[in-house]
C-alpha cells in the first residue's frame, strides 16, 4: 500500500521494514489475531531483495540466488507459485591451464564429460577436500554446526582449510566461489558458516524466480493489505515499559511492542550505536548486460569464477543469466552479470574493467555490450566471522524487538529465521497465542 493512506494511532504491534524478516515476522503477528502495522520508506517490499524491469530485461539489484532447499524457504514459501529457473549446479573455472567446467552429476547428467574431464586438475585435492568437508556426510542438516563443533573449533575458513591441507587448483576454486557467496574474499569468514553454505548447496540447487527475486518478498506481503505501508520511515523511536511510540513524518504511531526488521546499519542508526552496534558489512557490485544472442556462447549458464593463481580482474563471478532464467531476457537477447566486492578501501570497479574481466571468463569479445542496469550496494550482507553467533539477542527491551540477517546468518534463510523469532518473542511479549486471539 502506498504512503497516502491514513496511519492508526496505536497498534499491538508497528514493524519498522519490509523486508523478508519483516514480513515473515508481521505475517506470524497477522496470524496471532494481532494488530499490525508493517512501515518501509521504499516504494515496494524486499529490503534488499528487489528487482527492476529494463525494456523487458529483469535484474536483481545485486546477483541473488534463492536456494529452495533452505528449511526456512521449504517451511514458509511457495517455491512453486514462483516458476523456479535453477541455474546448473556446477562452476566454470578459469584456471591458470584453462577452464574446468565441474558439476554435481546427480543434478547435472549432461555435464557429465565436461565434469570428468574438467575434475582431472582438481582431484589432487580432493582428499583434503573431503577431510574439511567430512561435517557435511549426513542427510541431516540439523545440527550441522553442532557436529562439526564437536570435530574442530570454528575459526576463519581459511585457516581450516590450511589446516586439512587444502591446496592448488581445488583451493583456489573453492576460494573463488565461496568469495562470491558470503562477498568475502579475505577467508576470514567462519568455517562452520561456510559449511552451512555448502551443505544448502549440496542439498538443493539455487534458482530464479520468474519474474525476479522480488517475487520473494512480494508473495510473502500477500495478506498484509491495508496494514502495510510503503514510503513511510520511521523518524525516531522511543520505548519503554509501558510501550512504544514511532515518530514518522506523518505523525506518530504508538505499539505495545515496536519490531526493528531494518538492515544492522539501519537498525543502529534508529536505535543509536549503545543500543545496537553496527554490524560490519560486506559489499557488491553488479554490472548487467544485453548481448545478442549470437555475441556469446551461452552454455547452460554457469557460473564463471577466476580461479587462476592471479586473476586478470576484480570479478567474484560472471554468468549468462538468461541461459539459466530465460524469463530474464527478451527473446533473442541474452542477459550478463559481473559481480565485484567493494568496500574496504578497495576502488569500485568501472564498466569497462567488469566487462573486460567478464568476456575474458566468458570466452566472449568485450564489443557490443549494452548496459541494462548496475547497482552498488555497500552494506548487502552482514560480516559473518568466527566464531559464528547465529542466533543473536533479539529482545533489547520489553516493547523493542529487532530482526534480520543480521541477527542469525547472512543468508535469505537467516533473514526469514530472524523474523519467526522475532514473532515468537513478540508474542510472549504480549501474551498472545500462536494462532488466532485468545
Amino acid at each position: 500500500m502506498s504512503g497516502t493512506q491514513r496511519l492508526p494511532a496505536r497498534v499491538d504491534v508497528a514493524v519498522l521494514g519490509a523486508g523478508l524478516a519483516g514480513l515473515q515476522c508481521a505475517r506470524e503477528l497477522v496470524g496471532a489475531g494481532l494488530d499490525v502495522v508493517v512501515l518501509d520508506p521504499a516504494d515496494a517490499v524486499g529490503g534488499r531483495v528487489r528487482s527492476e524491469h529494463v525494456d523487458g530485461f529483469t535484474v536483481d539489484r545485486g546477483f541473488q540466488l534463492l536456494n529452495p532447499a533452505y528449511p526456512a524457504v521449504r517451511r514458509w514459501v511457495d517455491t512453486s507459485a514462483l516458476g523456479l529457473q535453477p541455474l546448473p549446479a556446477g562452476v566454470a573455472a578459469r584456471l591458470d591451464g584453462g577452464t574446468s567446467r565441474v558439476a554435481d552429476p546427480r543434478r547435472e547428467p549432461r555435464l557429465l564429460p565436461a565434469t570428468v574431464r574438467g575434475a582431472l586438475p582438481l582431484l589432487r585435492g580432493a582428499p583434503a577436500a573431503a577431510r574439511w568437508g567430512r561435517p557435511l556426510l549426513t542427510r541431516d542438516h540439523r545440527g550441522l554446526v553442532g557436529r562439526a563443533a564437536r570435530t574442530r573449533p570454528d575459526g576463519s575458513l581459511r585457516s581450516a582449510l590450511d589446516a586439512h591441507g587444502v591446496r592448488g587448483d581445488l583451493r583456489r576454486v573453492l576460494d573463488a566461489f565461496l568469495a562470491g557467496v558470503v562477498l568475502d574474499d579475505s577467508g576470514e569468514t567462519s568455517d562452520h558458516f561456510a559449511l552451512l553454505l555448502t551443505r544448502a548447496f549440496l542439498d538443493g540447487t539455487p534458482s530464479l524466480p520468474r519474474a525476479g527475486m522480488q517475487a520473494l518478498p512480494d508473495q510473502l506481503a500477500r495478506g498484509l493489505g491495508e496494514r502495510l505501508h510503503l514510503g513511510r520511515a520511521a523518524v525516531a523511536l522511543r520505548s519503554d515499559d509501558a510501550g512504544a511510540t514511532v515518530e514518522t513524518e506523518d505523525g506518530p504511531v504508538e505499539a505495545r511492542v515496536v519490531v526493528v526488521a531494518t538492515s544492522g546499519v539501519a537498525a543502529a542508526s534508529l536505535l543509536g550505536d549503545s543500543v545496537l552496534p553496527p554490524p560490519a558489512t560486506r559489499g557488491v557490485v553488479t554490472h548487467w548486460w544485453a548481448l545478442p544472442g549470437d555475441r556469446v556462447d551461452p552454455g547452460p549458464g554457469l557460473l564463471h569464477v577466476d580461479a587462476r593463481s592471479r586473476p586478470t580482474g576484480p570479478l567474484v563471478n560472471t554468468a549468462v543469466v538468461s541461459a539459466a532464467a530465460p524469463s530474464y531476457a527478451p527473446r533473442g537477447q541474452h542477459l550478463v552479470q559481473a559481480s565485484a566486492l567493494i568496500g574496504d578501501g578497495r576502488e569500485v570497479p568501472d564498466e569497462a574493467t567488469l566487462r573486460r574481466h567478464a568476456a575474458e571468463l566468458l570466452g566472449a569479445g568485450a564489443s557490443g555490450w549494452e548496459t541494462v542496469a548496475r547497482h552498488e550496494v555497500h552494506d548487502a550482507l552482514p560480516a559473518q566471522p568466527a566464531p559464528l553467533a547465529h542466533r543473536r539477542q533479539q529482545v533489547l527491551g520489553p516493547s523493542l524487538v529487532v530482526c534480520g540477517d543480521h541477527r542469525d546468518t547472512a543468508s535469505l534463510q537467516g533473514a526469514l529465521v530472524s523474523g519467526h523469532r522475532a514473532a515468537g518473542a513478540v508474542r510472549r511479549l504480549v501474551g498472545a497465542p500462536a494462532h488466532g486471539r485468545r
